[in-house]
């Protein structure tokens, strides 16, 4: 290289001519020269041209190894030769640098990243113009051990099948785009996956049986997406898994009663699906398990007694399941429940009292039902409750205690109460309230949703799939 060329500059030297880039040069901290290979140089350029609005922001950031780097870019220093590999790239609102432009697209420049590690891109196909996912996008990222493609509702296509290639995979994440089809049951090639998050899409088809080959596996979300047929049982296989959240799709069938076997389980979600017939008893080996949601199933039998024994529950929604019979009394024993939802179903009996002594219980919708009887729960479980508690439309529950008869509770004063007062002024109820008093019993219809208090947001538990 010509004199005038010292590769003792500081710094780097970007010959650009137009938007080509040439080399880049650096000093390393051993006094060494540094190069960053030609292709991947202008991959990267590439890459990020066809992202990111400003365009002068590259001549700006000369450097995206060295002395400037790139937000969001992350390189490794190779030992022999010395050479910078980018290894991360990570484009997001977290991440200060230019916005997306309208018309971003995902260059199959990347292809010449061999090195890439992390591609993280989220709310960045956000326009009307459609960018499609190209099925051999990935194939030459075989250092690939985290891919997240998030909140791009722009996204579309189908899931590459070249994905189940990619062995060093440990983090599949693809939620909230618009991605179609089928998941490919090449997936079940990644042995070392640990997340696969395909939630909020427009995917179909069944749930490849490959999945439960995944023994890695500690998260799985296929959630709101249109998938159809049977829970594979090979599921149950998922050692590992801590959380499952197969809601809002097309499912249907029995709950498999392998699912017992997942002693890490946290979060098992089921709900919005079309899945019946009573919960197997083997559940209650989920003796680990935190979130027990089903709401939305035609399960069309009484709630079980094992429920009561998983001591770790700290909610539980069985909203508009069919569920008939009485409100078991061994849910009173789940110390650490914090929201209760029953709602919409056949139930019969009285609230157990019990359940107002739970220390933790601070949501308690049990509203229309068919349940009877006198409302015994403590006074100051229902102050602390207040709104969130709910027993609306069960025209057979009456309270003792006028303090409880309120808009949030639709309770009348129980009738054998106020005969037993023999047309005297019996306490908190005047002689004008006593002889005008009526049986005022709710006769509308409301939803959890609408009313109350409904099961708290269904994303209980968040993983941190950075």
């Amino acid at each position: 290289m010509a004199p005038s060329v010292s590769l003792c500059l500081l710094g780097v030297l970007l010959v650009l001519a137009g938007n080509e880039v040439m080399i880049a040069l650096s000093r390393n901290s051993d006094g060494g020269d540094t190069v960053m290979e030609e292709e991947e140089l202008l991959g990267l350029f590439k890459v990020f041209g066809a992202l990111l609005d400003d365009p002068e922001w590259a001549r700006v950031h000369p450097q995206p190894c060295t002395d400037t780097p790139w937000p969001g870019v992350q390189c490794e220093l190779a030992e022999d030769p010395p050479i910078f590999h980018v290894t991360k790239i990570h484009i997001g609102p977290d991440i200060i640098n230019p916005p997306c432009k309208t018309t971003a697209h995902l260059s199959s420049s990347l292809q010449k990243l061999p090195y890439l590690k992390v591609l993280s891109i989220f709310n960045c196909f956000v326009t009307s113009d459609p960018v499609i996912l190209s099925p051999t996008l990935f194939e030459t990222l075989s250092s690939l051990e985290h891919l997240a493609l998030g909140s791009n509702p722009a996204l579309c296509g189908q899931i590459p099948s070249s994905l189940g290639h990619i062995a060093s995979l440990r983090v599949l994440s693809m939620s909230q785009n618009n991605l179609r089809g089928n998941i490919p049951h090449e997936l079940g090639g990644l042995l070392n996956l640990e997340q696969l998050d395909l939630s909020y899409n427009n995917l179909s088809g069944e749930i490849p049986e490959e999945i439960g080959g995944l023994k890695s596996l500690t998260i799985l979300d296929v959630s709101w997406n249109s998938l159809e047929g049977q829970v594979p049982y090979s599921l149950g296989q998922l050692n590992l898994l801590q959380k499952m959240d197969l809601g809002s799709n097309k499912l249907l069938g029995r709950i498999p009663q392998n699912l017992g076997k997942l002693k890490s389980l946290l979060l098992l979600d089921l709900s919005h699906n079309f899945m019946n017939g009573p919960m197997p008893v083997t559940l209650s080996g989920l003796e680990q398990l935190q979130y027990f949601i089903l709401d939305h199933n035609p399960i069309n039998s009484e709630i079980p007694l094992f429920v009561g024994s998983l001591k770790r529950l700290a909610s539980i929604s069985l909203s508009g399941c069919g569920l008939t019979g009485p409100i078991p009394y061994s849910l009173s024993s789940l110390k650490n429940l914090t929201a209760l939802s029953l709602d919409n179903n056949s139930l019969i009996g009285t609230i157990p009292p019990s359940l107002g002594s739970l220390p933790n219980l601070d949501q308690l919708n049990v509203s229309n039902n068919q349940l009877s009887g006198e409302l015994l729960l403590p006074e100051e479980f229902i102050g602390r409750l207040g709104k969130r508690l709910d027993v609306r439309g069960n025209n057979g529950l009456c309270t003792s205690n006028k303090k409880n008869v309120s808009i949030y509770l639709e309770t009348p004063v129980c009738l054998d109460k106020i005969s037993n007062c023999h047309h005297k002024i019996c306490p908190e109820q005047n002689q004008d309230e006593s002889r005008g008093m009526q049986s005022s019993w709710y006769h509308g219809k409301t939803t959890s949703s609408n009313y109350g208090v409904g099961f708290p947001d269904q994303k209980l538990l968040h993983w941190n799939n950075g």
